[in-house]
């Protein structure tokens, strides 16, 4: 040091310690995206094609190991996603990360048979071959969502507030209720929009062991979520919500794999509502819409965890808009009020009964189209899109849809899917992503009109209307 100051030799030592300490931290802060090589031979026999219409088509083939490996390699960017819309929405207003984590290593993981935990394994492999760094829990937890919270969530403590949603619309009908006396099924989906603008992928399945089958999803889960899809023995299924409901049993099977199960191995409506009921947990308990293209039988799984109920016929209709049918179940298990006819999921019951007695002996896709965009509110008895009307929009009511979305939330309809037995044979389904009544939803003009929802910044997405595309199972 000379006059107080550094010398020519210090001064490049001190300048080597700053670039260390300044890569360190930058490193630290922005960690490198490890990639490990992809499997080609998982792979070989899955592909992905080009989005169309809003939808994203993957073909997943192969041991369960290996499905998921092209599950989570092929759809990483969209699984991270995804997931961080779940973990947002999932933790806002109930309980932080770490809660759900816990339970789908401790209440989940002992009840998920070997065949889904090699899926699900693969799914985090396929991910780490791309450099998305979720783990097991991550997404054991994002398949369970819908059961933990708020299913879950109000068994764990008992002090929970957290209400149970409405979610979806649907029916299905055959007999003298068609035009050719074949099933119809149609179905769509109601949830929030930061993750329902997400349920826009086309499954097609081809497992190793069980039934080839086609369903949307999200990307992640491997199971429908929302639970539209065929399979090649003939079963067409599909589900509502029961609004209000509570309970739930730890020691049971998680919910999203029985109806993953029951996609995948059902060749009859007696073989769905076996493994349906085989260890019911009683999360996201749904009432569920069957049809079996091969005997032309229709049904409906009212599945409680008191009180289950199964109605079948080959002439008549089902039809699903989350309210309990059976006065018990509505007594025991839920705090829904039947008898308000201003209430979404009744007004919507009320449209059904409606909507298959005027249509009957006619009722066919387009017709099924056409009801999945429906606008009729049957409360007000007006045509006005709002959360009582079969194409539901919460984000243009004032009335929100209490407990579960308050004034103008952001949610509703999110995607529409129909089809008919001669479809079903030949493994095909028609879909719509966005509301199919043609009302576009942009999110920034929402989040500014009502700043109440400015948490969804960043994550909410436009949800845009498209027009109906067939899509077909790969042979």
């Amino acid at each position: 040091m000379t006059n107080g100051f550094p010398n020519q030799s210090m001064m490049a030592s001190m300048k080597r310690i700053l670039a260390a300490l300044l890569l360190a931290a930058f490193s630290y802060a922005a960690p490198a995206k490890v990639s490990a090589p992809a499997d080609s031979a998982k792979l070989k026999k899955s592909f992905r094609k080009a989005p169309r219409n809003g939808w994203i088509f993957v073909h997943l083939e192969g041991s369960p190991a290996e499905v998921g490996y092209q599950h989570g390699y092929l759809l990483s960017a969209e699984i991270a996603d995804a997931h961080r819309a779940v973990k947002l929405e999932l933790t806002h207003d109930s309980k932080d990360w770490s809660f759900f984590r816990d339970a789908a290593q401790r209440v989940l993981w002992p009840h998920i048979e070997a065949e889904y935990r090699a899926e699900l394994e693969g799914i985090v492999e396929g991910l780490k071959a791309k450099g998305v760094a979720l783990d097991i829990w991550d997404l054991v937890a994002t398949n369970a969502w819908l059961e933990l919270d708020p299913y879950y969530t109000k068994w764990a403590d008992k002090n929970s507030k957290r209400p149970t949603g409405e979610h979806c619309s649907a029916f299905v009908a055959t007999g003298s209720y068609t035009k050719d006396g074949k099933p119809v099924i149609a179905h769509n989906n109601w949830t929030d929009y930061v993750t329902g603008s997400r349920w826009n992928i086309i499954f097609d399945v081809a497992p190793e062991h069980g039934y080839h089958f086609i369903m949307d999803g999200m990307p992640g889960l491997i199971h429908s979520g929302d639970d539209f899809g065929i399979n090649s023995a003939g079963i067409m299924i599909t589900e509502t919500t029961i609004t209000g409901f509570h309970g739930f049993d730890p020691s049971g099977v998680p919910e999203f794999v029985r109806a993953r199960k029951a996609m995948q191995y059902s060749a009859s409506i007696d073989d769905f509502a076996r493994i349906m009921k085989d260890g019911n947990n009683g999360g996201y308990a749904n009432d569920w819409l069957i049809a079996d293209r091969n005997t032309g039988e229709v049904a409906s799984l009212e599945l409680g965890l008191k009180h289950v109920n199964l109605w079948r016929t080959k002439d008549g209709y089902f039809a699903g808009s989350n309210y309990p049918i059976d006065p018990a179940l509505a007594r025991d298990e839920t705090d829904f009020d039947v008898k308000d006819l201003s209430l979404s999921a009744n007004a919507r019951h009320v449209r059904w009964d409606s909507l298959m007695a005027e249509n009957k002996g006619r009722i066919d896709v387009a017709l099924g189209q056409k009801f999945l965009a429906d606008h009729y509110d049957t409360f007000d008895k007006k045509v006005e899109a709002d959360e009582r009307t079969l194409c539901g929009h919460i984000e243009l009511s004032s009335r929100g849809s209490q407990p579960w979305q308050p004034p103008y939330g952001n949610a509703g309809a999110v995607q529409n899917k129909v089809a008919d037995s001669t479809m079903a044979s030949q493994m095909m389904l028609s879909a719509s992503m966005g509301h199919s009544c043609g009302i576009h939803f942009k999110a920034a003009k929402h989040i500014k009109a009502h700043p109440d929802f400015a948490w969804e910044k960043g994550v909410l997405k436009d949800l845009d209307s498209h027009a109906w595309a067939t899509f077909q199972a790969t042979k």
